[in-house]
């Protein structure tokens, strides 16, 4: 047997076998199934669309909180980058207001103030001074830019318009990625210069990487051409791979996929005043990387409850449809029982009918008889003839055992009154056995009676014990073989009880059968005709009678049925 088939309610594999427009009423597995779904749904559904609604609202949240907290961090970098940057300007505008254009133009007064710049604020690079003819008069930096003119240059003709300018990334001359800050200062007699200092990216890059965190922080100019170097779009001066936002005056933040496919989060700021761009990219996987944990915690949750919702509710199910198999059960056998009570009764007043039509012939078969005794006795003819007088005394012989036969048959048929007498259980174990002396005979089964003489004052129901001892006797006769034998003995037992064991030498019961055997319609004999119900209305009359009944059996061996009866009836009384 496989452990599904254990698992299965004894309704499982029930077909009831009842016709008409009710017949589903009795279907169990059906109403098993039925109430199962029904109140899975009733309880699942509630409990399903909560957990869907919940997980929509905190999804969103969690969303919404990780655009912001990528919007205030894009934020909060583009004023560091805009502070940074300021800082140097305002430095170059300290310069210029401190010293005078001669001494700009002296080349040690020149390198004193870079030395200072790049003790104070770091970045820059190199230094110079271009009059208003575009020629670097004064220079001073590692490179040999004494005396270039820039006047042809787009940012000299820029810085002219708006005094001031700020490079995007470039190679230049010096082919080394760098960007330029410059200050025009118009001079008292209507001319002007230009202080123009050089910053290496590096600390850009420094600063940027500092704040940026888990993220990938960097500079595009609007031209989309990478100002810094980024960890998963390029180095610095390569094309950046996705489209330029639109231009915002405020912190944007748009969710877009990255060019290898990837779901990413795009923070991005223009820093005013200068040609970058704040970028700060983000993986959607890293940012809703907490919201992944809760979420597979919410769904093991989900998942557990539901689990154990369906546990108690395929336990409560299986236990009331259960109960209730069990009470259909008991009422169709109190119907079995009802209509093999109205059988017995009917068969009661049969027997009564044919016991009194037997009768009468018998009766006058008897007196016949007694009659011709009396003839061949007064007659001298007849008084000495043997052969005549043994068949005249053959014929009231057989006219008494078949008076016996009738009055016994009307004795167990009939319907008998519930009522509580002194019992004889050797005479009523002898009239049980009386049923079935042809059998014992013909199968050459042994019967051996042994009842305590030390047993008195046995009371109880007669007809309903005549029941109890026919129906196991009749199932053990059904275990025997030819041959075998049959014990029944009584014993008195302790606390006003007596003990009748019936034991077979037959082919015992097996393990599996031995705890239905008292079910109702539980068989093994259903090719010769068993109903399944001897046993189980023998377990019913020895339970209203008092008693218990205990059955022991070792297969093809032995089966003992022993019956414990109180020698008292019990207070009350079946009317």
């Amino acid at each position: 047997m496989s452990l599904l088939d254990k698992l299965k309610p004894g309704f499982w594999n029930v077909r009831e076998d009842s016709s008409g427009p009710h017949r589903h009423l009795f279907n169990f597995r059906d109403i098993w199934k039925q109430t199962v779904c029904i109140s899975a749904s009733i309880t699942l559904l509630p409990l399903i669309m909560l957990t869907i609604f919940d997980y929509t609202v905190t999804e969103n949240a969690v969303k919404s909180e990780s655009l912001l907290r990528t919007a205030r961090f894009t934020s909060n970098t583009r004023r560091t980058v805009s502070f940074f940057l300021a800082e140097r300007r305002f430095a170059l505008d300290f310069i210029i207001n401190d010293n005078s254009y001669a001494a700009l133009n002296n080349a040690e007064r020149l390198r004193a103030i870079l030395e200072n710049l790049q003790k104070s604020l770091t970045g820059f690079t190199d230094i110079g001074v271009i009059d208003a003819s575009g020629i670097q008069h004064t220079y001073v930096g590692p490179f040999d830019l004494q005396g270039v003119d820039y006047s042809g240059q787009a940012w000299f003709r820029e810085i002219l318009d708006r005094g001031i300018y700020i490079s995007d990334v470039f190679m230049g001359l010096r082919n080394r990625p760098h960007m330029v800050i410059a200050v025009r200062y118009t001079l008292p007699d209507g001319s002007f210069y230009i202080l123009r200092a050089s910053l290496h990216i590096t600390r850009f890059e420094e600063l940027i990487s500092e704040v940026g965190g888990q993220g990938d922080a960097f500079l595009i100019n609007h031209k989309g051409i990478l100002q810094t170097q980024s960890r998963h779009f390029g180095n610095v001066l390569e094309k950046f791979p996705l489209p330029v936002p639109e231009f915002s005056l405020k912190t944007q933040v748009v969710e877009t996929r990255g060019h290898k496919g990837e779901d990413i989060v795009m923070g991005y700021a223009y820093i005013k005043g200068t040609p970058f761009i704040l970028m700060v990219a983000t993986e959607k996987d890293e940012l809703m990387a907490h919201w992944y944990t809760t979420r597979l915690k919410l769904i093991i949750c989900l998942a557990v409850t539901i689990a154990i919702i369906l546990l108690v509710i395929l336990g409560i199910v299986t236990y009331l449809v259960s109960n209730i198999h069990m009470a259909d059960q008991k009422r169709v056998m109190i119907l079995h029982n009802i209509e093999y009570s109205d059988k017995m009764a009917t068969i009661g007043k049969l027997a009564a009918g044919v016991a009194h039509e037997i009768n009468n012939p018998l009766a006058i078969i008897n007196e016949k008889a007694g009659l011709l005794q009396d003839i061949f006795s007064f007659t001298d003819r007849y008084k000495e003839d043997p052969k005549l007088m043994g068949l005249a005394d053959a014929i009231v012989s057989s006219v008494e055992r078949c008076a016996v036969i009738t009055r016994r048959l009307l004795s167990f048929a009939r319907k008998m009154e519930v009522e509580y007498q002194p019992i004889d259980l050797r005479e009523i174990i002898h009239e049980v056995l009386g049923f079935l002396h042809k059998e014992a005979e013909y199968r050459c089964i042994n019967i051996s009676v042994n009842v305590s003489e030390a047993l008195t004052g046995f009371e109880s129901n007669r007809g309903k014990l005549q029941q109890v001892l026919l129906n196991i006797v009749k199932n053990a006769f059904a275990a025997l073989e030819t041959g075998g034998s049959l014990e029944i003995n009584v014993t008195p037992e302790p606390e006003k009880s007596v003990l009748i064991s019936i034991c077979d030498n037959g082919c015992g019961i097996p393990a599996a059968d031995i705890e239905h055997i008292f079910d109702p319609f539980f068989t093994t004999k259903s090719n010769r005709g068993g109903t399944g119900l001897g046993l189980s209305i023998t377990y019913s009359l020895i339970q209203e009678l008092g008693g218990s009944i205990i059955v022991t059996s070792h297969e093809t061996q032995r089966t003992c049925f022993e019956v414990t009866l109180p020698l008292k009836p019990p207070e009350k009384k079946e009317k």
